[in-house]
């Protein structure tokens, strides 16, 4: 048994912590492609990717279709709106203008999305000075979602996220014509669907288009500081 007054150390320390020094320390490093079925140069990138949701469970990977390559023969058919207004965002955040493959490391970090190395630099680089802001527990049932978000410091919109696992395409027309692209965690809607602002929150929306769906907590500036899967009932929380 500790003795009493090294417990009450460990307490006071304790309580001079901020709140979101309890947060989950754990959460995946939100990693977003912008890609499109009609660029020759987005495969490698679209591989990357796939190769990330296989291999690494502290990873949450996700690949927004443009639109603005569907008139160049090929009409990619997970392309929405929604793709090009989140990397239109990124786009006064980094380079000023929107291009495929482009990848973005937890809101914060921007590059080519084929180029293996700095993509692994940039996410070495999140997991280790990465924020989570606060706790995401999130669960699906009765046809919508419940989120709860615990206690912590600063702002953030919460974003809730459907995608689908992998589709294959045999593309027809266009720079890829003849070639059967393989694709993961394509996203198919994005919804902001309430504001966290420190204190506990319990948010419920409705499921959104998507086999799977996720909650990402994004501060102001763009930066990602919370992340979650959100879960089937019976299911073991994964990323």
């Amino acid at each position: 048994m500790l003795p009493r007054l090294l417990i009450t150390l460990i307490a006071g320390a304790a309580a001079l912590l901020p709140p979101h020094a309890f947060a989950d320390a754990q959460r995946p490093v939100v990693v977003e492609l912008f890609t499109s079925e009609g660029c020759s140069s987005c495969p490698p990138a679209d591989r990357l990717l796939s190769e990330l949701s296989d291999t690494r469970t502290d990873v949450l990977p996700l690949a927004f279709h443009v639109t603005y390559w569907n008139q160049l023969g090929w009409k990619d058919p997970f392309s929405f709106a929604g793709a090009d207004a989140r990397q239109a965002r990124y786009a006064q955040q980094f380079r000023g203008f929107e291009y495929t493959p482009e990848m973005v490391v937890d809101g914060k970090a921007e590059l080519v999305g084929s180029d293996r190395s700095a993509a692994g630099t940039a996410i070495e680089h999140a997991r280790s000075d990465g924020v989570t802001a606060a706790t995401v527990r999130a669960t699906r049932a009765n046809g919508g979602v419940s989120v709860s978000i615990g206690p912590g410091v600063g702002r953030a919109h919460v974003l809730l996220i459907g995608y689908d696992a992998r589709h294959v395409t045999a593309v027809g027309r266009g720079e890829n014509a003849g070639r059967m692209l393989t694709e993961s965690n394509v996203v198919r809607s994005i919804v902001d669907i309430g504001e966290w602002s420190g204190a506990a929150l319990t948010l419920h929306a409705d499921a959104v288009a998507g086999e799977h769906h996720v909650i990402l907590l994004e501060a102001d500036d763009g930066a990602i500081v919370g992340a979650a899967s959100v879960i089937q009932p019976g299911e073991a929380a994964a990323r």
